[in-house]
């Protein structure tokens, strides 16, 4: 049997006057262009057995928003098995970050399918700060559970 894809990052959250949010992104391609609910991750990406999960989640921060990843004090989220069977590990770090900032990085893809014509898309087409309750109304269902273990945490 092979061992399920694993994938590591980092969940950013701030205090402001409206209360907790969080930093979530789109995710960019043309599967999710029209998609809200369920289209939204914490930016994260794959990595290999060998390389430790923080490590990973620092290194993909940087990748999928081209920002360093924020030093701070880190929360273990602990990990959620997504419905694709894919395992994701994460950490939230209380920080501030302009979403304008970002510069997202770029796969490429065949677009439209069968076509031959690769095409590149932004890993995450925009990054937004929400609030939880947003935030569950929108994320990748399984990664709801990272929203609670913060409240758990800062509550």
């Amino acid at each position: 049997m092979t061992e399920p894809k694993r994938s590591a990052g980092l969940l950013l959250f701030r205090h402001t006057g409206e209360g907790l949010e969080v930093l979530l992104g789109h995710m960019g391609g043309p599967y999710f262009a029209k998609k809200d609910a369920g289209a939204w991750t914490v930016p994260k990406g794959e990595y290999e057995p060998d390389e430790p999960a923080w490590e990973a989640a620092r290194r993909e921060f940087q990748e999928e928003l081209g920002l360093p990843p924020p030093d701070g004090e880190a929360i273990e989220l602990g990990e959620v098995r997504q419905t694709n069977g894919k395992i994701v590990t994460a950490w939230a770090i209380e920080a501030d970050l302009d979403p304008a900032a970002i510069e997202p990085g770029v796969f490429v893809m065949e677009w439209p399918p069968r076509s031959g014509r690769i095409q590149e898309f932004p890993e995450l087409d925009r990054v937004a700060w929400l609030t939880p309750d947003r935030a569950r109304e929108v994320i990748v269902k399984a990664q709801a559970a990272f929203l609670d273990r913060l409240a758990e945490h800062s509550g």
